[in-house]
Formats: C-alpha cells, structure tokens, sequence
C-alpha cells in the first residue's frame, strides 16, 4: 500500500486528463451526441491553404499580375478591417469564373501531397483520432473551400465537413459565385448549430478547435471551447473567460502578425510601382526607373517584415563596378536580400524558363 494512500491522499492517475488532452477524451462522454468541431488553417494545418493555393496558381502562370495584386490588396484590406470576408471570397470566386470543378480539385489534392500533409500538427491528428474513438461526431468546419478542406478531412479520417462551396453550373464549370449563406463569423457558427440540430448533437458535451477572431462567438456555443494557437481577440478572450489554450509549435509559428506584415510588404508593390512608373515619365528614363523600384521594394518588403541585414564587407558592394554579383539561390528570400544589397544599376541573369514567370518575367522585360 503506498504512502499516499496510508494518509488518505489519492494516488494522482498517470495520464492526467488535461482540457484538450488527448487522455481528457477519452474520459469524456462517449457517443455520436458529442460534437467535435475543428477549424482547419492555424488549427489542424500550420499555415494557410488559401495562400499555398495562391502560389501554385502563379507557378502554373494561372494567375497574372494584375490578378495577384489584386487579390494581395484585397486580403490586406479584410485583414484591416476594410473589406468582409463575403466581399473577399467572392472576389476570388469572380476570378476562377469558367474554370472547370475537376481541374481545381486536382490541384487541390496534389498539393496537399506536396505542401500541405506535411504542415498538419501531429497533436491536433492525435486528438482527431481520439475523439473518433470515442464515437464523437467529428466535423471539420472552415471557412476555406471544398477544394482546401476535403483532402485535409479526408487524411484524418473526418466524414462531417462544413465549408464554403463555389457555385458551379451544369457543365462543371465556375459561375463566379459562392453559394450562400457564406460560412465566416456569425454565419459558421449557425451552419455549426444546424449541423447539431439536425444530427442531435448535444453542443454542451461538444468541443470547438480554433484559432481566429471570427470564431470567438462559436466558442460561446460549447460547453468545452479550446483555442488553439490563438492570438489576438480569441487569446484575449480565452484568457478571461479561463478556457484551455492549445499551443503546438511542432510545424512552426502560424501566427497571423506575421501574415499581415508580409501582405503589408508585399501591398507596398502598389505605390512603388506607381513611383518608379512616375519616375520613369518625368525623367524619360526607363532605367530610373527601375532603380527606384530595385532600390526602394526590396527594402521595404524586408522593413515590413521585420528583417534588418547584417552586412559583413558592405564597404565591397560598390568599391567597383562593374561587378559580378552571386548568390546562392537556396530559398525565395535570397533574390529580395540581393536586390535589397546591390540595390540600383544591375541586370540579372536567370535560367530561361523564369522568363514565362508572371512576375519575375514581367519586371525583366
């Protein structure tokens, strides 16, 4: 008999059943009563679907440039409170008019093999898997698109989705519309309250995963809110009211400051394209031109970043020119950091394909 037990203090249980354990679920109410509802980008996927999307459509020259900026200047705007959600995702609806169902999908799934299986959380997989177990009614409830969500719920073995769908017509092909009501904020969270009526699923025995703002409301409908990874409004929240946070870092920081800032930098294309474009006319320069764009976007991206350079030998950048300048191209950051050092009055050399780049193509034309 141990010592705890002589004095009468219960022997501690060797899996302690921490809110958002996985050994909390398997404590908790078994049956298909019991919803378990989970936000995908941020909380079961490091990252966001949406922006990985974004790049393979650039990759395939599938989006132009005015596109880009566009849809750039569109999700700078939402995250500053300036454009909703609706208005967003129906701007990205509008711009896949005529494209086929079949062709998206196929990207969709390819690039989960490629990109996205390996940025879900192994935790937040562990805890799916539990509360399958227990016979709970798993749902995966986004606001991202069927062509995001469905290989995602697919891997983890989720059969309930709740998600945004593009309107497509007879001949499988996008119309340019999404089909309403839109699940974003208020509008998620009574798809979610539907899905339990018509499933009877008791939400006070239920469980919701998630990381936004926008969400904080259907965690009021739970009886077991857990925000995962949240930041902002949501952590500001949860902190009050005394929910469990779940914090994984095992796929990276996912945090939504940083998303802001790179679209910040990336947006601030718009006015110096429009300076280098001024300057360009006013000095009936072309080459002035590009040098104010080479010398000025480079520095900004990298500023509103948050990336300041340490040069070693910076005195060496301009004791002569010309000069040949190489770097080791080993991520998308290397050609910023060169620009941002050699600035203005140089030419790249670059493999032939990047000529077909909408980007990279454009500006060294």
């Amino acid at each position: 008999m141990s010592a705890a037990k002589d004095h009468g203090i219960p022997t501690p249980p060797k899996d302690l059943q921490l809110p958002g354990s996985v050994a909390e679920n398997r404590a908790s109410p078994p049956g298909p009563k019991v919803g378990a509802f989970f936000d995908m980008d941020g909380t079961l996927v490091a990252g966001f679907t949406a922006v990985i999307l974004t790049q393979e459509r650039l990759r395939r020259r599938d989006m132009g440039v005015g596109e880009l900026l566009s849809m750039v200047q569109a999700g700078l705007n939402h995250r500053l409170g300036r454009l909703e959600f609706e208005d967003l995702i129906s701007k990205a609806s509008e711009a896949l008019r005529g494209r086929m169902l079949t062709d998206l999908e196929e990207i969709g799934e390819r690039l989960f093999a490629q990109r996205i299986e390996s940025r879900i959380y192994p935790e937040m997989r562990e805890l799916v898997r539990a509360h399958v177990a227990r016979g709970h009614t798993v749902v995966l409830s986004s606001s991202a698109l069927t062509i995001q969500v469905n290989p995602v719920a697919r891997f983890l073995g989720i059969d309930n989705t709740l998600t945004n769908k593009f309107v497509v017509n007879e001949d499988g092909l996008f119309t340019g519309e999404v089909v309403e009501p839109i699940l974003w904020g208020p509008g998620k969270a009574a798809a979610v309250q539907r899905f339990a009526a018509e499933h009877d699923i008791d939400l006070k025995d239920s469980y919701f995963y998630a990381d936004g703002d926008e969400d904080v409301a259907l965690m009021y409908l739970v009886g077991n809110p857990r925000p995962t990874n949240p930041e902002g409004k949501m952590a500001a929240v949860a902190k009050r009211r005394g929910w469990p946070v779940l914090e994984f870092s095992s796929r990276g920081s996912v945090g939504i400051r940083p998303q802001v800032r790179t679209l910040a930098g990336i947006g601030s294309m718009f006015p110096v394209v429009a300076g280098a474009l001024g300057v360009g006319l006013l000095t009936l320069s072309r080459r002035r031109g590009v040098n104010f764009f080479t010398s000025t976007f480079p520095q900004t991206l990298l500023g509103a970043n948050g990336v300041s350079l340490n040069v070693i030998g910076k005195e060496h950048l301009r004791a002569q020119r010309p000069a040949v300048f190489i770097f080791n191209h080993r991520n998308q950051v290397d050609p910023i950091i060169a620009g941002a050092l050699v600035r203005d009055n140089w030419v790249a050399v670059a493999k032939k394909e990047l000529q077909k780049d909408p980007i990279v193509g454009t500006l060294g034309n």
